[in-house]
């Protein structure tokens, strides 16, 4: 698995580190809560370990923000907190499970185990003419051949392949890609649907377009496929 580590007491993260590594694990290492918030949103990760308590900014402030900025990623919290009240606060906030230092490394790969299986259970798969959207391993697939996807290039193309050939709303893409507390450039929006397009007119020979409507949002048109002479 590609995991995110979000904690900053050194021995604990070392340890850590070096045993889902030893596991077979990619793991990248986050200490302050700004730095994991930009991470898990630019990087796609099978699973984020967070610890409740961060020099800048508490975990649950970060998934907070994560999931409000459309990170679905499955986060397992650490924490010494054992309280139920805490316990609740953090799953509400957006946690998938919680591990209560001190904990056993065993204890610990067996949940993010658990937590990859559910989550890669839950990742569908959208088709539109020859192109389908595979969700498992974040890929365009079509006749012409796969292309990975990133994280929001994913997002956007599962809203536009779910709603079929349905105009979709930019304020909804924005909100559904970005977050719904979304207040940078909406231009970013034409932006990626554009990275979109040349990765479907690769994979797809150009039968499977995004069509702009003016001022309302975008569409995916199948074009038939060309007649034999």
């Amino acid at each position: 698995m590609k995991l995110l580590l979000v904690e900053d007491e050194e021995r604990l993260a070392d340890v850590v580190v070096q045993g889902l590594s030893e596991e077979g694990h990619q793991v990248d290492l986050c200490t302050t809560g700004q730095s994991a918030r930009v991470q898990a949103q630019d990087i796609d990760y099978d699973a984020i370990i967070l610890d409740w308590m961060l020099p800048d900014v508490d975990g649950v402030t970060v998934l907070r923000r994560w999931r409000d900025a459309g990170v679905r990623t499955p986060v397992l919290m650490l924490t010494a907190r054992g309280s139920v009240g805490e316990r609740v606060t953090g799953l509400k906030a957006g946690a998938d499970d919680y591990l209560v230092k001190p904990f056993a490394f065993a204890e610990l790969i067996a949940r993010l185990e658990a937590l990859h299986r559910r989550g890669s259970g839950q990742l569908e798969q959208f088709r539109a003419g020859p192109v389908s959207v595979d969700g498992r391993r974040r890929m365009l697939v079509g006749p012409e051949g796969e292309l990975g996807l990133t994280p929001r290039e994913y997002a956007l193309a599962g809203e536009l392949f779910a709603h079929g050939g349905d105009v979709v709303a930019r304020r909804h893409l924005l909100s559904a890609v970005w977050g719904t507390n979304f207040d940078g450039d909406p231009n970013v929006l034409d932006v990626y649907v554009g990275y979109l397009r040349g990765k479907l007119d690769r994979v797809a020979g150009e039968r499977v377009k995004i069509k702009a409507v003016r001022g309302v949002g975008f569409r995916l048109v199948v074009e038939p496929p060309a007649r034999a002479e």
